[in-house]
């Protein structure tokens, strides 16, 4: 469980601007933090990046914060806190969280170590791990929890990567060779144009007051609003940072800087109204990053899908 998470390449000082721009995100952590930083509170910034997080709970009265991050970002940190008038407050690490040995205990840890989905790389073990070793009793985790959310569309605009060229090309050339790795794949989505073909459905919670494992699947089901195209899944979360505090990622919210996720079908779906459709995702924590699995389902008509034989049925997998 002792382990860290490391940025992706290329993560450099303009992308760690953009977590801090004004917006739904930063609200949301500001007023978590309100509501839990106390004048005198100790604070751990679990993947500090550039720092606002400290500096903010510096300014709500932290006696001090210990900023942890092993990129090199950690440096413009330390010239922020001391712009800031914060430098006497803040103790820097830049090293893995796994590493890090602290003489007091947290009476808050605030991070934001997911990627387009929160099954990223280490980010469980991670928290887990924090929360043994760097919390104190009864304190208290920014955030609380996340919620995943699945919804199937109609998206032919999303699914042109998966047939072109694969499947058709102007070159007149056989690609379909390609073509198993790419849908093997989901993708990030930023404005996706999508028409949904069912009301979005809950398919896992990470608790991260008492999660350990960092494996999770789930299943979610739906009768078709409408006939259409079932082109694949657009799979979001909803963070829940304190009681009555949190952001969504969901497609009419606005833009974060997380983007979505389009898990596409292996082959396009046509669907009639009432159509029952399954899906059941995995995520298993292999090496430094998740292999995902989904399997999909169409069965025809309103009736029970106990025993009935569906009209498609897709297992896929990175």
């Amino acid at each position: 469980m002792a382990s860290s998470v490391s940025r992706p390449a290329g993560y450099d000082v303009g992308s760690y601007g953009s977590m801090v721009a004004p917006g739904p995100r930063m609200e949301a952590y500001r007023r978590a933090m309100e509501a839990h930083v106390r004048p005198g509170s100790i604070v751990v910034d679990l993947g500090a990046g550039t720092g606002a997080m400290a500096l903010l709970a510096c300014r709500l009265g932290a006696a001090r914060v210990h900023a942890i991050e092993p990129d090199d970002a950690i440096h413009f940190a330390r010239q922020a806190a001391a712009a800031n008038g914060f430098a006497d407050r803040v103790v820097f690490h830049q090293a893995l969280s796994s590493q890090v040995t602290l003489d007091e205990k947290a009476d808050v840890i605030v991070s934001d170590l997911r990627g387009t989905l929160p099954l990223f790389q280490h980010h469980i073990a991670t928290l887990a791990d924090a929360r043994e070793r760097l919390l104190a009793p009864g304190g208290v985790l920014i955030p609380l929890r996340d919620t995943l959310w699945a919804l199937p569309v109609e998206s032919p605009g999303e699914y042109k990567p998966f047939e072109e060229p694969w499947l058709r090309n102007d070159l007149g050339l056989d690609l379909r060779a390609g073509r198993e790795q790419v849908v093997n794949r989901w993708q990030r989505v930023r404005n996706a144009e999508v028409a949904p073909l069912a009301a979005p459905a809950r398919w896992a919670e990470l608790d991260y007051r008492v999660i350990r494992e960092p494996n999770v699947e789930g299943s979610a089901a739906w009768r078709s609003h409408r006939r259409g195209t079932l082109h694949g899944f657009l799979v979001w979360f909803d963070a829940h940072l304190a009681d009555g505090i949190g952001f969504s990622n969901a497609p009419q919210a606005p833009e974060l800087i997380y983007s979505r996720a389009f898990f596409p079908v292996e082959t396009p779906v046509a669907v009639e109204e009432g159509d029952a459709i399954a899906l059941h995702i995995t995520a298993r924590l292999m090496g430094e990053d998740y292999a995902w699995g989904w399997d999909t389902r169409v069965w025809s008509g309103p009736g029970d899908v106990e025993g009935a034989t569906p009209k498609a049925s897709m297992r896929q997998s990175t």
